[in-house]
């Protein structure tokens, strides 16, 4: 098997299935009483592809102690491996749900640009009844965020950096040892700040948001799309026929 495969079998073998609404309430449920430093991360088909060429984000990936499948791409490979992919676990629909459990608790946000950090973080005491109580956007230096968390000691902390830097912030955030749930949000803050727009519920039930997105910014997302997302499904394909000689081999 392939270095990249290997990562690849790292990864899928941490992701939790959520089979449905009853096991997403549970895991809410846990996320929200965390004794201990805990990172919640999302997978999609554009983290697997920087899994196989970023050995560093493939290690701060697999740190993470939740790991959620995010996208239609995903349950394709599920689905290729013969696994139930359970619910679409994006982060932009799960992590609103999340907030509302830390309703009342104190919250960092670190990511995206103003004014939409502000308009984000703004909204989501409205919205979901969290107290912020650090606001910094996302292109500090590690030291800051460390020096921010020991300060104010947030309860909950929202990175909305994109891959592979959150991945990497969150896992020297938890190794402080500071409890606190630490998630890798991506593009939630710009979604919650009014930056990027959500795609049509209809389409989104049919896994087409990244078309969305893909058409308000063409140039910004057509490698990850375009080009990423058939080389995903190749990959994929690569990685089921491996799966299937090791196991064989066994």
């Amino acid at each position: 098997m392939a270095e990249w495969q290997q990562r690849w079998a790292g990864i899928i073998d941490k992701l939790e299935a959520v089979a449905d609404d009853a096991a997403a309430q549970r895991l809410l449920d846990r996320l929200a009483a965390v004794q201990t430093p805990t990172v919640l991360g999302f997978v999609n088909a554009h983290a697997m592809n920087l899994v196989v060429r970023d050995g560093a984000y493939a290690q701060a990936l697999s740190a993470a102690d939740v790991l959620l499948r995010d996208g239609a791409g995903m349950a394709i490979l599920y689905r290729q491996l013969g696994r139930e992919p359970g619910l679409n676990m994006n982060g932009t629909d799960f992590i609103p749900r999340l907030m509302a459990a830390y309703r009342g608790r104190r919250v960092a946000f670190w990511g995206t640009r103003q004014p939409y950090l502000d308009q984000a973080a703004q909204r989501s005491a409205s919205l979901f009844g969290v107290v912020p109580v650090s606001v910094h956007d996302g292109f500090a230096s590690l030291e800051t965020y460390l020096q921010l968390a020991r300060e104010q000691q947030p309860e909950l902390i929202v990175l909305g950096m994109g891959m592979p830097r959150q991945e990497a912030v969150a896992a020297q955030l938890a190794a402080t040892g500071e409890p606190c749930l630490i998630v890798c949000g991506g593009a939630i803050l710009d979604f919650l700040g009014g930056k990027v727009s959500r795609a049509p519920p209809w389409l989104r039930r049919v896994g087409g948001e990244w078309l969305y997105r893909l058409s308000r910014e063409p140039k910004r997302l057509f490698m990850r799309y375009v080009v990423g997302n058939p080389l995903f499904l190749l990959r994929a394909r690569l990685y089921r026929r491996g799966a299937g000689r090791a196991g064989r081999s066994v």
